[in-house]
């Protein structure tokens, strides 16, 4: 197998691992976690979502985060947004980069969003337009690339279309989702050989959930395939609130343990790590699916 030298983990705990979680933690509590991930060397952190807080009330204190936080030189800070309005908190939180996000199946992005997929595009066109002449960079989601909660199969001409205007609206990144968790290994390089003959490899990420236990064995299959960059979340946390029987998230913990122990760079400290996730661990006042974190409790 082909492996990287580097990898690049994009820490999204704080925002895709917290808006499914019952328990509400303390917006003091949120920015003394973002904090301390801060001193792990991940270099991305997404803290937030200004999404209306009718639809993610988990993450209705938003703004105050975004404020609240202690910057790091070097770390980008990232925050999720659905609409201008959203858009217009982000500025005033002075995130870094800006992500946008969609379905490619239709029937989870009028679950997600309340919009069509074609309704959509202009929406979001409006955002990274705006978000860019801000001087923000802006990344984008596609939800259910994998697999759809509703649907079942997406086909890939759907992922290729949703993807195309993404990428045409300016966006400069795109991470793929698995947002069920039924992605397999050969899955993931089926859709990354057809994927990869159409949009720059430095330009993809993978976004994974653990639903099956399959999210590390997907993520060397995508290394394989030489993708560098993925998405984790510390603990495990996350879940969609829009697609049901999604878990967590692949464990930032057990994906920089993997690497590290491979030798391949990640900038990361695992011991830090693991003190934020068991800092995290408590607060939600669960034990949380992260291997490496119940190895060390």
């Amino acid at each position: 197998m082909n492996w990287p030298a580097h990898v690049t983990i994009k820490e999204v705990g704080p925002r895709d691992g917290l808006q499914n979680e019952q328990t509400f933690l303390s917006t003091e509590g949120k920015i003394n976690w973002i904090n301390q991930l801060s001193q792990t060397g991940l270099k991305h952190i997404e803290i937030t979502s200004f999404v209306n807080p009718k639809w993610i009330p988990a993450l209705a204190d938003s703004l105050e985060v975004a404020k609240g936080i202690e910057r790091v030189p070097g770390i980008t800070y990232t925050a999720l947004v659905p609409n201008r309005r959203g858009l217009e908190g982000a500025l005033e939180g002075n995130v870094d980069d800006v992500a946008v996000f969609m379905s490619a199946s239709e029937t989870h992005n009028q679950k997600n969003i309340n919009k069509s997929i074609d309704d959509t595009f202009p929406v979001l066109r409006e955002v990274v337009k705006e978000a860019l002449s801000g001087g923000k960079s802006v990344r984008g989601y596609v939800s259910t690339v994998f697999g759809c909660p509703y649907e079942g199969h997406v086909a890939i001409d759907q992922v290729i279309r949703v993807s195309e205007h993404l990428f045409e609206m300016g966006i400069q990144e795109l991470s793929l989702g698995d947002t069920i968790g039924v992605a397999n290994p050969k899955q993931v390089q089926e859709v990354l050989n057809i994927l990869l003959k159409r949009f720059p490899i430095e330009k993809l990420a993978l976004h994974f959930h653990d639903t099956h236990g399959t999210a590390v064995a997907n993520i060397l299959a995508a290394l394989d395939m030489g993708i560098t960059t993925f998405d984790a979340s510390t603990g495990g946390l996350g879940g969609c609130p829009y697609a049901p029987g999604a878990s967590g998230n692949v464990a930032t913990e057990d994906v920089i343990y993997m690497l590290n122990n491979m030798g391949i760079d990640t900038g990361v400290n695992l011991e830090k790590l693991l003190g934020a996730g068991s800092f995290i661990q408590k607060k939600i006042g669960r034990s949380l699916p992260s291997r490496n974190l119940q190895a060390c409790n």
